[in-house]
């Protein structure tokens, strides 16, 4: 593991909010299950608590370890579209995660980066881009808001990001019935969506 996924690891566990760089843009990351970090992530980003975030686990081995309910079909879909710029909105019908869920606990936001610098990290984290509530994504923390950096307890540097968000997808529907759309274009164009599923 390099020292800043050992570093950003520890962050996590003892509750603090660490700026960190994903596969797209600079993301805020916490402890999934600390109320406390969740709530501090969702002031510095002045971002209502009742809008849902993502789970991102730094490997697809772990995610699935981690929702042992997904039947097959989505196990396949997961394993074509990830680790990638790729989130997917999934059933939670044990409600897993739920401080991350907003208002819809039957719903997960799941993330898996392509490997990068935090790669060896074992623990899953709350993530959202590292922004204020409505302002453009960083691709440099030469361009984070002052304040999210100084209210951070840990800011890894990855180095200059490509910049576009991760593309949304909703699989919620596809293992009864093979239906999936894009909710948001991003990182990842549709078509290339389409040709994994």
């Amino acid at each position: 593991m390099t020292v800043d996924a050992e570093a950003f690891e520890r962050c996590i566990a003892c509750g603090g909010v660490a700026v960190f760089p994903a596969d797209t843009v600079y993301g805020l990351a916490c402890d999934p299950a600390s109320t406390a970090a969740v709530a501090r992530l969702y002031e510095l980003k002045g971002r209502p608590p009742d809008k849902p975030a993502a789970v991102m686990f730094f490997t697809l081995e772990r995610a699935l370890a981690a929702l042992p309910e997904l039947g097959p079909r989505l196990h396949g879909a997961l394993a074509a579209l990830l680790p990638g710029a790729v989130t997917v909105l999934l059933p939670n019908p044990l409600a897993r995660y739920p401080l991350a869920c907003g208002p819809d606990p039957w719903t997960l936001g799941l993330r898996v980066p392509a490997p990068g610098p935090l790669a060896g990290v074992a623990v899953p984290v709350m993530q959202s881009s590292a922004n204020r509530s409505g302002a453009t994504d960083p691709r440099t923390l030469a361009e984070l808001d002052p304040a999210l950096r100084e209210g951070a307890d840990l800011v890894v540097d990855g180095g200059p990001l490509p910049g576009t968000p991760s593309t949304v997808v909703d699989l919620r529907g596809y293992e009864a019935g093979g239906s999936w759309s894009v909710l948001r274009e991003g990182a990842v164009a549709r078509d290339a969506i389409a040709a994994a599923l």
